[in-house]
């Protein structure tokens, strides 16, 4: 090939082909390639004097690799859903510039953020603190055990983020591509809440140095001279004050523009950086030359440094003995005999170096913990101290308290935010690693050097009351605590903003996903896509930790939103490492699974450790989330894990399915629902499904299925169509199931397939569900009565369970309530528990929930009815049902004319069509003409007064009175009394029977030949025995049935077998129909040959 031919080619794929549908609407070629319109001319020419030619039919679908590697070099970081989101966006705003965000970067997004947050409030304000009360050796277990935590997490967030193109959204992102989107949504509000709360957290702690160690005197609410909860109150309203004016600040900066974020974050970078060095330094300088910082104490109780000017009781100034402003403090005047505190009566005044130094010793003192109640003095453990234990504690408001109640946990709580922030989620992995072991370094080196260099009552000192207001931190430093101070300043200040800035990017990505439908908004913004309405929503929330006021309780909560992210990480890797899903490829090679699930091991435990009840509300704000997402939110397939453990389960579970049958215990119905579509692919008997609904409560499985006459190839379509509509409908009900959809040649093999194959392995349906044909007498309908036996037959030979609702449009909705009534069992045969069962799972569901349950049965004649009943009723307690028991006697009773003569009209109609062998046109018009003499035959019986009805049988017998019934007796059931006798005067054809009028016998025309020529007249016919002793049966039940149950609000009722030959199928049709006529809701139940229910536990 040619260098132009190789450039020509090159040129023609960097073009793409464009792919016209048949109706003329461009469509991609690719998710990854936007293709551009050309003409049919130029796609041809695109191949010539190509090698490619044997692919050329599938270029459409399948682009050449050399067209396609460009576009998947430069993969868009965007999460699924927000390019289809920004592209919707372009298309409504047409032919607009897309401006496009700001981006901030791995250094400036992710480094420096993560810098201000560890290394930020928390080291300057709280660490002196948590290390003078939870001792050296505690404070080194909080530390090690968040920082461990934390490793784990970067460990397993590097394999995940490495694991292909993370984009915005960071460990939102991906957890919901790991978990699903209920999980992801769910730990992606808890983590943004988390991110919002920081910012709070960082506000106050920038509150809390400016009015406490920069300008105390900025503070609106005066706290000079008030002591106690009015004290407090008043510095927490300052608080609140100057929280609020810093947030609006904050979020003004956020919303003119991220740019002057990022030009303000060196500046801050740089005072963080400078403070730690300022505390090295200091450090060292204490072995040399230790700062002078005083601490006066009373006793072993700790002073507040404004309470005094000289640490002392007295002072000799030329031989004169003065008392100074501590005396004047406990006593009730400055003279010498003036009555004073007892305490400071009896103790001596002590003035210790604050900051001793590292060559000290100091550390064994510091080594373990002093945990205080609020409103304790705080003392220093080996000095003497005379106190009255049953003298109250006077001027407290002179000595340094405790603020709060400090314990173990409340530590971790406070301490775990400072090892949180952004991890990398790019290719930085080696980078995380490394700065989260030099962030635990650091912090494990300050735990040791704070309890080495600082005396313990300065440490317990969160504010440095003792050491005349200075930041404890601060008096440490070198070469001036005024490093500190203005450090820590700034480092809270940018880390507010960091957080600001991050925490709507979150929320916009996730309402970007459109899997919380009510947040969509908030992925919405300006023209370059600054999340104007998230961050909005941000600064509403970071409002309300602003209220709290207090950053020891504001620090607990956000931990609880980390912990509970970083714990679902954790489970991510660990569930996609042992899955091993092909897609799980990461290019950080320095994990496992059990590092993922001790890593989700700590963080659970550190959430219960913090504070339980925090923790049940963050997993309770979660499983709020999670269910709302499951339940309105959008459907995602992001391949997540969670799926892939489903199909892991399922799996497993199908595979012991296999092993055998369910126990009786655990049978339920798992039921396949046969449904039939019209032509536009609705399904036709809608209330099936919300029958299946209303039997829910036995959580089975449910397929609905239905087959379309076509070949595959050609109805392919309507089958989709008609799979559509039918998760619709189960939809709509709230049906939980399958369904299928089968295409067949006919009808009769699509159903007969759907009965074989439904279900996988061991999870098969063990009940089919079908409507009664209707109208099944009409010839046009023939079709579906044989449809139906087969449907009966089949279910027989597979021990299927049938169930058969007839007149199933008056079932009730399942929005109908029943306030009475009653569900009426008729367990006439046998058929292993399904008549008990049924009704009892109906009971379970609204519908049905008031409606009482009857039990009916049957006693023959031999039977002892009385006895029956009190079985039956002690059966049913042993089942543990509650159902009233009746026993109706069934007496072996007399066939009436009327039965004989509908039996004959049955047979007669059914060997009419089955010899006339006609079209269906034809047909219709043959049963039209015979239809007037069917009806004056079946009419004779309902007019008996005016008809005389004459059965030639082995005896001749008369009917004395017209109005009477003439009846056939028998002695027994199975065997009743049959024309045989060779005198009978029905002549060689064995017997016949005639219709004459009553009132001119032998005057009238004759309806009925007596001697009928076999196949041409069916009129002259005796009727089967075996039929006419069925339809006795079928009569006589259902006078029973009706007498007793024609109000119930649904009847069920045992459904007799198929007949075995096929020449009987009306007949059968005809059985049934009797037996439930006059009845509105009937549900005949076959069993499958097994025991359903059971008495045992």
């Amino acid at each position: 090939m040619s260098v132009c031919s190789c450039e020509r080619q090159r040129l023609n794929l960097l073009i793409g082909v464009s792919i016209v549908s048949g109706d003329g609407i461009p469509k991609e070629s690719s998710p990854f390639i936007n293709s551009s319109a050309a003409s049919d001319a130029e796609k041809s020419q695109q191949y010539d004097g190509k090698n490619m030619a044997l692919f050329e039919e599938e270029m459409d679908t399948s682009p050449m690799v050399s067209s396609l590697l460009s576009s998947l070099a430069n993969y868009s970081n965007l999460p699924t859903g927000s390019k289809e989101h920004e592209e919707a966006e372009n298309i409504e705003e047409g032919a607009q510039e897309t401006l496009h965000a700001p981006q901030l970067g791995t250094l400036m997004g992710v480094y420096l953020p993560c810098i201000q947050n560890i290394f930020g409030v928390i080291l300057f304000l709280r660490m002196t603190w948590m290390v003078g009360i939870g001792g050296v050796f505690g404070s080194f277990i909080i530390v090690f055990m968040c920082c461990s935590t934390t490793m784990l997490t970067a460990i397993s967030m590097s394999a995940i983020a490495t694991n292909g193109v993370v984009p915005a959204g960071g460990s939102y992102y991906m957890i919901s591509r790991s978990l699903g989107p209920e999980f992801g949504g769910a730990v992606g509000i808890c983590f943004y809440l988390g991110t919002t709360f920081a910012g709070a957290m960082y506000i106050l702690g920038c509150i809390e140095i400016l009015l406490i160690y920069i300008i105390p005197q900025a503070a609106i609410f005066k706290i000079e001279g008030l002591e106690g909860p009015e004290a407090e109150l008043a510095l927490l309203n300052n608080m609140r004050v100057y929280g609020t004016l810093v947030l609006s600040l904050m979020a003004l900066v956020v919303f003119v523009g991220v740019k002057y974020v990022n030009k303000l974050a060196l500046l801050f970078l740089a005072c963080v950086i400078l403070s730690i060095l300022a505390v090295y330094a200091g450090v060292i300088k204490t072995a040399i030359d230790p700062p002078v910082f005083p601490v006066c104490l009373l006793g072993n109780r700790t002073l507040v440094s404004k309470g005094y000017d000289i640490c002392a009781k007295v002072i000799e100034i030329d031989n004169e003995t003065i008392t100074t402003k501590l005396w004047r403090s406990f006593c009730d005047s400055e003279y010498l005999n003036a009555t004073c505190d007892e305490y400071f009566t009896n103790n001596n005044i002590t003035e210790i170096q604050g900051i001793p130094g590292v060559t000290s010793g100091i550390l064994a003192e510091n080594l373990f913990g002093n945990y205080l109640e609020k409103g304790m003095i705080l003392e220093k453990r080996g000095l003497s101290s005379d106190v009255d234990p049953d003298s109250p504690t006077t001027s407290s408001n002179r000595y340094v308290l405790a603020d709060i109640t400090s314990f173990f946990t409340l530590l971790v709580g406070i301490y775990f935010p400072s090892v949180t922030g952004k991890h990398q989620t790019g290719q930085e992995e080696v980078l995380t690693q490394l700065r989260l072991f030099k962030a635990a370094l650091i912090y494990m080196s300050c735990v040791v050097l704070f309890g080495a260099c600082i005396e313990g009552v300065v440490l317990r000192d969160k504010f440095g009351e003792g050491v005349n207001g200075n930041l404890v931190i601060g008096t440490l430093a070198w070469p001036s605590p005024w490093v500190i101070v203005f450090g820590s300043f700034f480092s809270t200040c940018g880390a507010g903003l960091q957080s600001l800035t991050g925490a709507p990017r979150l929320l916009q990505a996730i309402s970007r996903d459109g899997i919380i439908p009510f947040l969509r908004v908030f992925g919405h913004g300006k023209a370059n896509g600054e999340p104007t309405w998230a961050l909005l929503l941000t600064a509403c929330i970071c409002e309300i930790g602003i209220i709290i006021a207090s950053l020891d309780l504001v620090a607990p909560i956000l931990s609880m939103f980390f912990l509970m992210c970083y714990m679902f990480v954790n489970l991510a890797c660990a569930l996609q490492t042992l899955l091993r899903t092909p897609n799980w490829r990461p290019r950080f090679k320095f994990y496992h699974w059990a590092l993922s699930f001790l890593g989700m091991s700590l963080c659970l435990s550190l959430m219960f450790i913090c504070s339980w009840y925090y923790a049940i509300i963050a997993m309770g704000i979660a499983t709020c989330i999670y269910k709302y997402i499951e339940f309105c939110g959008a459907e995602k397939e992001w391949g997540d894990g969670i799926r892939g453990i489903s199909l892991s389960a399922a799996r497993f579970a199908l595979m012991r399915l296999e092993e055998g049958p369910p126990h009786t215990k655990n049978w339920r119905p798992q039921i396949l629902v046969l449904v039939s579509v019209d032509s536009e692919q609705n399904v036709e008997q809608p209330r099936l499904i919300s029958l299946t609904n209303q039997l829910k409560a036995g959580k089975g499985l449910t397929i609905v299925g239905t087959s379309v006459q076509g070949t595959f190839l050609d109805n392919y379509t309507e089958a989709q169509r008609a799979d559509q509509s039918l998760r619709k409908l189960m939809e709509t009900e709230k049906v939980k199931g399958f369904s299928q959809v089968v295409i067949s040649s006919n009808l009769r093999d699509g159903t007969s397939h759907l009965i074989q194959v439904g279900g996988l392995g061991g999870l098969k349906h063990n009940t089919v569900m079908v409507s009664w044909p209707r109208n099944w007498k009409q010839p046009e309908y023939h079709h579906q009565f044989r449809n139906f036996i087969e449907v009966v037959r089949e279910t027989t030979v597979a021990s299927l369970a049938l169930l058969v609702p007839k007149n199933i449009s008056s079932y009730p909705s399942n929005g109908e309530r029943f306030t009475e009534g009653h569900i009426d069992v008729w367990w006439i045969v046998h058929d292993g528990g399904m008549l008990m069962l049924l009704p009892f799972l109906l009971r379970q569901h609204k519908v049905w929930r008031k409606c009482k349950m009857r039990i009916f049965t049957v006693a023959q004649m031999d039977d002892n009815s009385i006895q029956m009943k009190k079985d039956l009723i002690t059966f049913l307690y042993h089942l543990r049902i509650d159902a009233a028991v009746e026993v109706v006697e069934m007496h072996d009773g007399d066939i009436s004319a009327y039965t004989y003569e509908k039996t004959l009209v049955m047979e007669q109609r059914s060997q009419i069509l089955k010899q006339m062998h006609l079209t269906k046109n034809e047909m219709e018009r043959e049963v039209n003409q015979v239809s007037p003499i069917l009806t004056c035959v079946s009419s004779l019986s309902f007019t008996l007064s005016q008809c005389h009805v004459t059965v030639s049988l082995s005896q001749s017998v008369a009917v004395s009175n017209p109005k009477q019934v003439q009846l056939i007796h028998t002695k027994n059931a199975s065997t009743p009394t049959s024309p045989t006798s060779p005198t009978s005067p029905a002549g060689p054809a064995g017997g016949a029977a005639t219709w004459t009028d009553n009132k001119g016998a032998g005057k009238g025309p004759t309806l009925l030949s007596a001697n009928p020529e076999p196949g041409r007249d069916h009129f002259n016919m005796k009727p089967n025995q075996t039929d006419l002793r069925r339809m006795h049966t079928a009569m006589r039940l259902n006078e029973v049935i009706t007498k007793k149950s024609k109000e119930a609000k649904l009847v069920l009722l045992n459904m007799p077998g198929p007949p075995k030959n096929r020449m009987g199928n009306e007949n059968y049709m005809e059985f049934l129909e009797v037996l439930t006529e006059g009845l509105n809701r009937v549900l005949l139940v076959r069993g499958g040959g097994r025991e359903v229910i059971t008495i045992y536990s």
